[in-house]
């Protein structure tokens, strides 16, 4: 289960676990251990069973399918789950800390029940463990001991089949750790390897704000523009006046999602330039006014890639191409268009469970963008992202003022987890961005202060967390054992 992740099904008949007399008794705490007991025992006709017995209408509503794929999934990826106790229980909700039986790490679920009895399930989701245990682990006394770690680790999630993709660790730019695994293309069996150019997703958006970042160095623009200096009439006349740069770079300008009912029914073909994609945007508006609130925008970065061409009169990926892979040494990175031949290229894999509980993989070709933009959706390699965080911080990209003010929160504009185009994390100092679709999970850690930087990219759904939590802990306590 992972933090942050809001799950959407429930679990098995009542009384399968023995209630300990120290652990809650309340209906959402009774919940949440039929659940946890149905992740462990689950068959499609038990989970069919459940949900019909004990699960409330909205929650019943959902495709079969879908419960069928949580519950399966859940099992698949945990080997199981070993209750640990409730970690947090208020009026009907219950969040339990368990433990892993693959791997040995913890997860935590939330349980929703209804106020009146038979107190049916109303929700699940994920919640950030919180164990004891882990905080008397002790410190990786040495690199070369993380190293082995990290590949321990993954080789277990290899081995069970959860994780297909590259890994790297870097300490000022020199290698740690390197591994490729699983395939690029399960067809042909074609396995990944370290220079495999894997989906970014949305981790694009790092290099739309730093491009955004370079020309403001410049003095071609500022963060406090407003959006009608460059699109007067985009998404109207009266919006383009209170959007500021600041409030696109930060997901604060109250613009939404390009990708909308017009994409989903549209040819994946018509949308290759920036403009092809702003026709999308044509019918946004304002959710809120923009710096009161902070809500993910794809529309947003996509405009910031339209001001690119509008300030430097060229096109949004030659620009980029010239001013941010070629100084940083990105040979193999960019928004390939998926119809021409382009090598080396991983395709992305769902999983998926027949209504028997078999496993089996859906591709993800007729899912995404034919080509990436200024929001997401280009390639990349372990290697070149490396290259690229470390380009950043030896001021080859911008500033070091510049890079410090992309990678600090910004509350002014109500964005406290979100600079400039990177996610920051203020208690661990960890900046970057992550990517997500289906078959697509890729990940950048910039660890601010101890000169490592971590790059995660997998070809399977959901499959690069796993690790990037790992290598997170593993990073931590190796610091925290260094001496100053």
């Amino acid at each position: 289960m992972t933090p942050r992740h809001v799950l959407v099904s429930a679990a098995i008949v009542a009384g399968v676990l023995t209630m300990s007399p120290r652990q809650g008794t309340s209906p959402a705490t009774k919940r949440a251990r039929e659940v946890v007991a149905l992740i462990n025992t689950a068959t499609p006709p038990a989970i069919r069973a459940y949900v019909d017995s004990a699960f409330a209408g909205r929650m019943r509503s959902l495709p079969m399918s879908a419960h069928i794929d949580f519950f399966m999934g859940q099992r698949e990826q945990s080997g199981g789950f070993d209750w640990v106790e409730v970690q947090e229980e208020a009026s009907g909700r219950t969040t339990a800390l368990l433990k892993q039986k693959l791997t040995g790490d913890y997860s935590a679920i939330a349980i929703q029940v209804e106020s009146s009895p038979p107190y049916r399930v109303a929700g699940i989701g994920g919640r950030p463990p919180r164990p004891k245990a882990a905080a008397s682990a002790p410190a990786v006394s040495s690199d070369a001991e993380m190293a082995e770690a990290i590949k321990q680790y993954v080789q277990t999630l290899v081995k069970a089949d959860l994780f297909s993709g590259t890994v790297m660790l870097a300490k000022d730019g020199q290698t740690i750790y390197a591994g490729a695994f699983g395939e690029a293309n399960k067809d042909f069996g074609v396995p990944n390897k370290l220079d495999t150019k894997f989906n970014l997703g949305s981790m694009n958006k790092m290099f739309t704000a730093v491009t955004i970042a370079q020309l403001v160095d410049q003095g071609k623009l500022s963060y406090d523009d407003p959006m009608s200096k460059f699109l007067p009439d985009f998404p109207s006349a009266e919006a383009a006046k209170k959007i500021r740069i600041k409030h696109l770079l930060t997901h604060t300008s109250g613009l939404g999602s390009y990708f909308n009912e017009e994409f989903e029914r549209s040819s994946r073909a018509r949308f290759r330039t920036v403009d092809d994609m702003m026709q999308l945007a044509k019918g946004d508006s304002l959710a809120f006014e923009p710096g009161t609130r902070w809500s993910y925008s794809n529309t947003g970065m996509l405009v910031l890639g339209k001001v690119i061409e509008v300030v430097t009169k060229q096109d949004y990926f030659d620009y980029v191409r010239e001013h941010l892979s070629k100084p940083a040494g990105m040979v193999s990175t960019d928004a390939y268009e998926l119809d021409r031949v382009n090598p080396n290229l991983a395709v992305g894999y769902q999983r998926e469970f027949r209504e028997d509980g078999t496993k089996t993989f859906r591709n993800n070709i007729f899912m995404h963008v034919m080509r990436g933009g200024p929001a997401g959706g280009g390639y990349s390699t372990a290697e070149d992202l490396v290259r690229f965080a470390e380009a950043l911080k030896a001021g080859k990209l911008v500033s070091p003022a510049t890079f410090e003010l992309m990678t600090t929160p910004k509350p002014e504009v109500n964005s406290p987890e979100y600079g400039y185009g990177f996610g920051v994390d203020p208690e661990t100092r960890i900046v970057g961005h992550s990517g997500g679709f289906p078959g697509i999970s890729s990940n950048l850690d910039i660890f601010k202060g101890t000169g490592y930087v971590a790059v995660v990219m997998s070809n399977y759904g959901g499959g690069s967390q796993p690790v990037v939590e790992k290598i997170r802990t593993l990073v931590k306590s190796r610091s925290r054992g260094q001496s100053p």
